[in-house]
């Protein structure tokens, strides 16, 4: 974060998350699709990268179906996503659908279900489930909710579960193992800014800048074209224009220049490790995924090991969908 006088420094009236939401024609498309396959009751899957700015897109994806009155949204609020089973899931279909908080569920199973369907009957609505950070589900947990999205539909009622993720979500469903649900599942990719990069940097510079104040005139073009050579996620332009307009005040600077720009990209930033934590794969889950122990992935991720196991691991990760 900026402190107060390098943003009167440099002219900058806001932190760049009060900018606001950079939409485009791409991402509306996007979220007409995802309103579609969950009026269809279908299961839905949305990854996308560390920092892409999901958070903020599901947020007003939900706020405009809730606001349509069409679709009635259910939320899992629970932050623990290793330990969550389908009890917890069910208990927030409960208490988003009455809308009473103190609501007693039910813990028999059978009572449970059957009051479900009669609640999603009465409601006379779609129902469509978000649950965030949906790649630590347990393989258990998505069946259950495939099974439960049957139950409902064979009470006259829809159910869509909308899971949301790292891309590792994607890559899972696509395995063998994960057959029954994978092929059931509509998978969208949020690519965020995606190739509008250059036009987002400028849109976020105007937005945050005094009125008057010219992008070109804080950020040199030679510097904002590098930082959307190197950058894919808001949450990465962020970071380094932060990093740069620090760096560029404590040399006395009015503008921050490419060469500045290039000292602050971080060190490290393309390495192997890193780019695969942007999707959600951390050196334990890439050791499960590989078969390995997880010293050797340190190994393998710090170009440590001999050519032919490094060989060996780069072709199972490629197999299952990493960019490497």
């Amino acid at each position: 974060m900026l402190t107060a006088h390098i943003m009167q420094h440099f002219h900058i009236e806001k932190d760049w998350s009060q900018a606001g939401y950079f939409e485009t024609r791409r991402l509306l498309q996007f979220q007409q699709d995802v309103r579609v396959a969950i009026l269809a009751g279908r299961l839905i899957a949305i990854t996308r990268p560390v920092g892409a700015g999901k958070t903020e897109m599901i947020n007003r994806l939900q706020n405009q179906i809730a606001s349509e009155k069409k679709i009635t949204v259910a939320r899992s609020l629970s932050v623990d996503k290793h330990r969550v089973a389908l009890p917890a899931l069910v208990t927030a279909l409960f208490m988003d659908i009455s809308g009473d908080p103190d609501l007693k569920v039910p813990t028999q199973p059978e009572r449970r279900e059957r009051l479900l369907q009669d609640l999603i009957r009465i409601n006379k609505k779609p129902i469509a489930l978000f649950i965030d950070e949906a790649h630590d589900l347990h393989g258990q947990t998505l069946n259950g909710l495939k099974r439960l999205m049957e139950i409902i539909a064979a009470g006259g009622g829809v159910l869509s579960v909308v899971l949301i993720g790292h891309p590792r979500l994607y890559n899972d469903l696509r395995r063998a193992t994960m057959e029954e649900i994978g092929h059931r599942t509509i998978k969208f990719e949020f690519a965020g800014i995606g190739d509008e990069r250059l036009a987002f940097l400028q849109w976020l510079l105007k937005q945050c800048l005094a009125k008057g104040v010219k992008p070109n005139t804080v950020i040199e073009i030679g510097a904002q074209e590098y930082l959307a050579e190197k950058l894919s996620t808001p949450l990465q332009f962020a970071e380094h224009l932060n990093r740069a307009l620090t760096d560029a005040y404590r040399l006395g600077e009015s503008c921050v220049t490419r060469d500045i720009v290039e000292e602050t990209i971080s060190a490290g930033f393309d390495d192997l490790d890193a780019r695969l934590a942007r999707i959600g794969y951390t050196p334990k889950a890439l050791a499960t995924l590989a078969d390995t122990g997880l010293p050797e992935m340190r190994r393998f991720l710090k170009g440590k090991l001999d050519s032919d196991r490094t060989e060996e691991l780069t072709t199972v990760m490629r197999q299952a969908g990493l960019p490497i």
